[in-house]
């Protein structure tokens, strides 16, 4: 018996609460094998970056090999890439090989306002990575950036919705646009889907969690959107499919609030005050420690 597997393409996090780190967690809390492809060494904590260390694109290439060449994946995503020459490699690699189902984080400002994605390699996500991927997942400043930087994030629920419907106008499948910046007591993330010639709006609203406990939920998600599409489909099923895309979302969405909740109850850190902490990818599988 095969189990599902998953492929994290992304940037390391040594404190554990996001990129690698997070994605394989999130992949076990999920019930789904995973597998990684390492695009950085990055220094960080709940605090924030201190140094990031590219890996060469060489050895980029050779851990693609590495895992592609030995089992097959149902899903993969990518986090950090890092320049455009990863962008470029991680694209030709979906053009090449069976990654399965392609979720796409467009990883550019880490929580605590550290860039970690080169100049010129945003117009390669936008113009190269985003077409390619089943379903991207940005946040409204990652947003505007695909959109152009002379865009502004959006400010309310009609704003959010119009990005959404001009991401997917400019090309990608499918957009998850998260509300998490949004000011208010409820949270608002946006699903907007190709649908033969038109674009389907699919909205999540999560009661939002007071907590300063947010380091990695944009990869926590990602990686649950990949662990479900990867499931459906070692299932049979076609995460790709609309109806199925929506389940695959809201499944990994309702996965993130419980995480959220969980985690804004513990202290992983020595010292809170201006700290970032993590989520609580295991919240399903084992109680925290009180």
């Amino acid at each position: 018996m095969r189990p599902p597997a998953a492929l994290s393409i992304a940037g390391t996090d040594p404190s554990g609460g996001a990129g690698i780190h997070a994605d394989l967690k999130a992949f076990s809390a999920r019930g789904v094998y995973g597998t990684t492809v390492i695009t950085a060494l990055v220094a960080q904590n709940t605090h924030g970056v201190s140094r990031v260390y590219p890996v060469d694109a060489d050895f980029v290439a050779d851990q693609f090999a590495a895992v592609l060449d030995d089992m097959p994946v149902d899903a993969a995503k990518t986090g950090m890439l890092g320049s455009r020459e990863l962008v470029e490699l991680t694209v030709e690699q979906v053009r090449t090989r069976d990654l399965g189902f392609l979720t796409v984080d467009p990883v550019m400002v880490a929580t605590s306002g550290h860039r970690l994605l080169e100049e010129d390699a945003v117009e390669a996500v936008r113009t190269l990575l985003a077409p390619v991927a089943d379903l991207i997942t940005p946040n409204l400043p990652e947003a505007a950036l695909l959109l152009g930087d002379d865009v502004a994030p959006a400010s309310d629920a009609e704003e959010q919705r119009a990005h959404a419907l001009e991401l997917v106008a400019r090309g990608s499948r499918a957009v998850l646009l998260k509300g998490g910046h949004m000011a208010g007591n409820e949270l608002l993330d946006v699903l907007a889907v190709r649908v033969g010639e038109g674009i389907v709006l699919r909205e999540f609203r999560h009661p939002k969690v007071a907590t300063e406990h947010t380091h990695g939920t944009g990869c926590t998600l990602s990686a649950a959107i990949t662990a479900e599409a990867a499931a459906s489909a070692r299932a049979g099923r076609d995460p790709r499919e609309p109806e199925e895309l929506a389940e695959v979302v809201g499944t990994s969405l309702d996965y993130l609030a419980r995480a959220l909740a969980s985690g804004a109850e513990w202290q992983v850190m020595y010292e809170p005050a201006g700290a970032h902490g993590p989520v609580d990818h295991m919240v399903d599988l084992m109680r925290t420690a009180e």
